[in-house]
């Protein structure tokens, strides 16, 4: 069972540790998503300040095993299609829990904040370059919606949404 809380200020260390190991694993096999050390601690903190963050353990208490930035508003990266709908960012489990379904249960519950908030969508976006986690999205129920470039050294990217019952 996946306890998920908002995270707080002694959260930060272990959503950066995710990240790390994130980073680390895709570099290893020359997955373009996320660079290296791009996202500072400050980066974190002001995530979880702003109450974005969220964080998961397999039991109360546990240990943190997963984490999500969850959005309502993402101008950024869906520039002139941004409406009020969830959007997911930052979506990190820990490697020694990867394929037990953690990523699937924090979207859903994901999906059902959105839904709570009464937004009819679920947003998120990938690297255009990153076959196998265009297929994950596909598989949950996601449509390629899109795709932006950008004028800065970021990759383009496949934005996808997926409709939510109100």
């Amino acid at each position: 069972m996946l306890s998920i809380r908002p995270a707080c200020e002694t959260d930060s260390g272990d959503v950066l540790r995710l990240r790390h190991q994130a980073e680390d694993w895709l570099a290893e096999r020359g997955i373009d998503q996320w660079r290296p050390r791009e996202v500072p601690m400050s980066t974190v903190e002001s995530h979880i300040a702003a109450g974005e963050m969220y964080v998961a353990t397999v039991e109360p208490g546990g240990p943190i095993v997963a984490a999500v930035r969850l959005l309502w508003s993402d101008p950024l990266i869906w520039q002139d299609e941004n409406a009020f709908a969830g959007y997911v960012h930052g979506l990190m489990i820990d490697r020694s829990h990867a394929g037990r379904g953690l990523g699937r249960a924090l979207l859903e519950w994901s999906a059902d904040q959105a839904r709570s908030a009464d937004a009819h969508v679920l947003r998120l976006d990938c690297a255009e370059t990153n076959p196998e986690l265009r297929r994950y999205y596909r598989g949950l129920g996601f449509v390629e919606v899109g795709r932006r470039e950008f004028d800065t050294d970021w990759f383009s990217v496949i934005l996808f949404e997926k409709r939510i019952a109100s």
